[in-house]
């Protein structure tokens, strides 16, 4: 967040499994799209916010699996964990806070006088939540009989039951929401603060993001029953909730549209050429870059041969990449490398995307620009962190080529 000069233009805020991440598309593609569109034009002045059920554990499997961006802030294991960055520096104070009337041995020994409770592994088990299984026609009863309980030995807990299975027992203090609105209240106190918010779900624990104060907010098009139910009940008339159509990352990007955030048509929409040449930033020409490499790869490019002639032609003589072992490139050196790579991943499944991207103006017109970069071929990941140099204003050209 250091990146951020004062309030941050837009900040979305996202439940991961079938919300972010479609399960059912096995080649990512709504994601892809939405870390382009994010990447290009919001990654330097908003903030990316995960919201999730999972515990780091899991959090961190999910990483391994899919094509994620790296977030500012992450909230886990249902609202009672918060990070900050890359590095995932927990927030002590909200630790602190989660620990007024919440004592986990007692609600251990409570949940095992209920036999329907079946415990969930221990990687979901975590200082401020409890997790168990729990089948859905059962679940009423259960969860009004373990609330009186929990409630006769003083303690002030939540119980979440979502996802048809799962129940989450938590402070009452916690919870998605309840962890959103903390961390609104720190930005705001360091001035970083969001102009607009946007949450997304599609599960009974996202609930509560939807009641935090003005924010705008979206349910996938593939929301689950538990959500939908809360939805009718509470929502529907709402102007400031909105149900998508479309699924996953694709109706958050719906959203970015229907609410008026910004920019929400993804460049990997826009194919290898667009109506004008407009200049549109350094970001935006980096991620198109990478598109056109993805693309170039997989022998997707016509007309090869005078693609290469006009790329090298539209690039500043003086731009050049850093590769990760540190070895100073010219960018016509690198071009001339992939040019023999035209092709050699066609019928392959092969992704490419660019995630923490940051740019400076170094001199007039000339920009230093940060990003690692990541492959997918198969089922195997590929980080790269790199920097490249060069002159926006010659880049812009690249993908207008017929």
């Amino acid at each position: 967040m250091d990146r951020l000069n004062g309030a941050a233009n837009l900040m979305i805020v996202s439940d991961l499994d079938f919300t972010m991440v479609d399960h059912d598309d096995p080649e990512n593609l709504a994601l892809l799209r939405f870390n382009a569109l994010w990447e290009a034009y919001y990654r330097h002045d908003s903030l990316l916010v995960f919201s999730t059920g999972r515990s780091p554990t899991i959090y961190g499997d999910l990483r391994k699996q899919k094509p994620l961006l790296t977030p500012d802030i992450t909230i886990m294991s249902v609202g009672t964990e918060i990070t900050y960055g890359e590095s995932m520096v927990p927030d002590d104070g909200w630790k602190q806070y989660l620990d007024h009337k919440w004592d986990r041995d007692v609600v251990l020994e409570e949940t095992a006088k209920f036999p329907e409770l079946t415990m969930q592994s221990e990687t979901e088990q975590r200082p401020h939540k409890v997790s168990f299984y729990l089948e859905k026609g059962k679940a009423p009863n259960v969860v009004k009989a373990l609330s009186k309980c929990l409630e006769k030995r003083g303690l002030d807990v939540k119980i979440i039951y979502s996802n048809g299975i799962a129940l989450d027992v938590l402070p009452q203090a916690a919870g998605k929401g309840r962890a959103l609105a903390f961390v609104l209240e720190k930005l705001n106190a360091g001035g970083l603060g969001p102009r607009n918010t946007l949450v997304c779900g599609d599960s009974g624990n996202d609930a509560e993001l939807f009641t935090v104060p003005a924010v705008n907010g979206v349910l996938v098009s593939n929301a689950q029953e538990e959500l939908l139910h809360w939805y009718t009940e509470n929502a529907r008339s709402n102007p400031q909730i909105v149900h998508a159509t479309e699924r996953c990352a694709a109706g958050i990007m719906q959203a970015i549209g229907d609410f008026s955030l910004g920019p929400n048509v993804s460049p990997r929409d826009i194919g290898d050429c667009m109506s004008s040449g407009k200049v549109l930033g350094p970001s935006h020409e980096v991620v198109m870059f990478y598109i056109f490499y993805e693309r170039w790869r997989c022998g997707e490019v016509e007309n090869p041969k005078q693609y290469m002639h006009n790329l090298k032609s539209v690039f500043h003589s003086t731009g050049n990449c850093v590769h990760p072992s540190g070895v100073d490139q010219s960018m016509h050196h690198v071009i001339d490398t992939f040019e023999k790579a035209f092709g050699d991943k066609k019928d392959q499944y092969y992704r490419v995307w660019v995630d923490s991207l940051s740019f400076a103006e170094v001199s007039l017109g000339s920009w230093l620009v940060k990003f690692d970069k990541w492959e997918i071929s198969g089922e195997i990941f590929l980080n790269f962190k790199s920097l490249v140099l060069s002159s926006i204003l010659q880049l812009a050209s690249l993908y207008l080529i017929h």
